[in-house]
């Protein structure tokens, strides 16, 4: 499996890589996020977009984003709208998605962009060859929040994220059982371990499925996700007690 590096980060190698998302609503929200988000472990940090007032205009989206960029250093940025179906603050249409990561694949400004695998089968292709045309990676997404697919449908789902070209394919899901957590992780250990030639990234969510953004190491998943504030999505961890864990857990292995 080749790793994925991005500036100084190296995802798919030791211990899970640790993401924290900022999920404010105005700039000054934003920007305080950051702030306070330097003083954490942290290795790449996502902007969750689809939290901003003003995330339809393109330019104020750049200005922030550079604001972000100027604060982070050599820390990578993920750029993510999340969409309403798959758990996201908003809607949007095709055009208005495309024109939005194309945009910031471009803009020098984002290291990574985050394109939902299943939001439109001809515009997700295109975007994936435009950010790497940018020298930009791809995370290839797909969040369920009904419910945990069988083993053989989440592996399915990584296998077609890969076969996309994104750098690095990602599902999260959500479990209704203690057993749909071991579903989950029983799928990612068999994609990483037959099927995945780069990193994956995987999570049961809430409560039951804190456990799965723990042992990443273990099963075969690259990234966690932890919060620092506010969560973006139910059972993250603050990134204190999550990188204790993984340290812990890596050190053990």
């Amino acid at each position: 499996m080749k790793p994925v590096i991005v500036r100084n980060v190296t995802i798919g190698t030791e211990q899970p890589k640790i993401c924290v998302p900022i999920v404010g609503i105005t700039k000054e929200e934003i920007i305080n996020a950051v702030t306070l988000l330097l003083q954490v472990p942290v290795d790449v940090v996502e902007w969750r977009v689809d939290w901003y007032e003003d995330v339809f205009d393109v330019e104020k989206v750049k200005d922030v984003a550079k604001s972000i960029r100027e604060r982070l250093g050599e820390i990578p940025l993920l750029f993510t709208f999340r969409t309403a179906k798959e758990g996201g603050e908003k809607e949007i249409g095709v055009e208005e998605y495309v024109a939005l990561n194309t945009a910031m694949a471009q803009s020098g400004y984002v290291d990574l962009i985050d394109v939902e695998a299943f939001f439109d089968e001809k515009a997700v292709p295109v975007l994936i060859e435009c950010a790497h045309k940018a020298g930009v990676k791809v995370v290839a997404s797909n969040h369920d929040f009904d419910k945990t697919p069988e083993q053989e449908e989440i592996v399915s789902r990584l296998q077609y994220m890969q076969s996309l070209d994104a750098d690095l394919p990602k599902i999260a899901v959500m479990p209704k059982s203690k057993k749909d957590v071991i579903t989950l992780l029983a799928a990612t250990e068999e994609m990483s371990t037959n099927y995945a030639d780069r990193p994956i990234i995987t999570m049961s969510m809430a409560s039951d499925g804190v456990i799965s953004r723990m042992c990443g190491e273990v099963f075969g998943s690259a990234l966690t996700f932890g919060a620092v504030g506010k969560v973006s999505a139910p059972g993250q961890m603050k990134v204190e007690d999550l990188k204790t864990m993984l340290s812990l857990l890596h050190e053990s292995l």
